[in-house]
C-alpha cells in the first residue's frame, strides 16, 4: 500500500502531510529529505506563520520537521511548515456542509472555526427553528458544530453559515418517510377492503335454501345415515317438491 512517504513525488497532492529531516539550511530555506525521489524545500516565509529573518532560528541541521506539500516541481517538492488551510476562498462553495468548533459567542451569533481563513458567522436567526435572544442560549465556545455555508463574500471576507438549514433537511427527510409509511398503510387497508368485497361477492353466490330443500336435505341424511352437504342439493325446487310429495304419498295411507 502506498503512503504519503513512500508514493511518487509526482503523485503528492497539495496539502499533504509528511515527515521529513532537515538536511541543510541556508539562507533563503531549507533542504529537506522528505524519502522521495525529489528534495524537498521550505522557503524562510514557510518556516513559520510569524516572519523569519533567520533559517536556524526556527530549524537546525539533524532537525525532524513536519511539513505539507504545496507543490510539486521537476525537480523538487516545495514545502511548508504552515499547516495549510483546510478550505481556501476558492474552494468555498455554498450549499457545502462544514464541521467546526464555535470560537466566540456574541449576542448576535456564533462565530465557528472550520479550517478557512476567516470563521464563519452563524446568525443568531440561523441557530435553531424558533425564537433564540441570544447565541449562547443554544451554543458554548467549544463546542464541534455542523452548518452548511449559505454565503461566501470574498471581497469582505465573510462566511455566513446556518445550523437550521440542515435541520430543516432533516425534518424534511423525517416528513417523507411518515407519508411513505402512510401511503403503504393506504395500500394496505385497501387490499384488505379488496378481500374482504371478494368474501361477500362469493358469499352471495351461495344458493339459498326453502323450507322444503330443508326437510327434503334431513330426510336424506336419515334415509343414507350421512350428512349430504347443502351444496349438493339440486336448485332446482320444483323437483324436490315433487319427490317429496311421491315419498310423503306413499307413507301416508289412502282412503281405499
Amino acid at each position: 500500500m502506498t503512503t504519503p512517504d513512500s508514493a511518487p513525488a509526482v503523485a503528492l497532492e497539495p496539502k499533504t502531510k509528511l515527515s521529513g529531516k532537515v538536511l541543510k539550511t541556508t539562507l533563503a530555506g531549507a533542504l529537506v529529505d522528505i524519502g522521495q525521489s525529489l528534495p524537498g524545500v521550505i522557503h524562510i516565509s514557510q518556516l513559520s506563520e510569524n516572519p523569519v529573518n533567520k533559517v536556524e532560528d526556527v530549524v537546525q541541521e539533524g532537525q525532524d520537521v513536519e511539513v505539507w506539500v504545496k507543490r510539486v516541481r521537476k525537480d523538487r517538492v516545495e514545502l511548508t511548515m504552515v499547516e495549510p488551510l483546510a478550505y481556501e476562498w476558492k474552494e468555498l462553495k455554498p450549499e457545502m456542509v462544514v464541521k467546526g468548533k464555535v470560537v466566540r459567542l456574541e449576542t448576535y451569533g456564533a462565530f465557528v472555526d472550520f479550517g478557512a481563513e476567516r470563521p464563519g458567522l452563524i446568525h443568531v436567526s440561523e441557530l435553531t427553528h424558533g425564537y433564540v435572544k441570544t447565541a449562547s442560549e443554544v451554543l458554548k465556545e467549544g463546542e464541534e458544530v455542523e452548518a452548511k455555508v449559505l454565503e461566501v463574500d470574498r471581497r469582505k471576507r465573510q462566511i455566513r453559515l446556518s445550523v437550521k438549514a440542515l435541520q430543516a433537511e432533516m425534518i424534511e427527510e423525517v416528513k417523507h418517510e411518515r407519508e411513505d409509511n402512510r401511503g403503504k398503510g393506504k395500500r394496505r387497508g385497501k387490499k384488505e377492503e379488496d378481500y374482504s368485497a371478494e368474501l361477500e361477492v362469493e358469499a352471495s353466490r351461495e344458493p339459498e335454501y326453502t323450507a322444503m330443500q330443508i326437510a327434503w336435505q334431513q330426510a336424506l341424511e336419515k334415509a343414507n345415515g350421512r350428512k349430504v352437504r347443502r351444496k349438493s342439493i339440486k336448485s332446482n325446487s320444483e323437483e324436490h317438491e315433487q319427490l317429496l310429495n311421491g315419498t310423503l304419498e306413499k307413507r301416508l295411507p289412502t282412503g281405499g
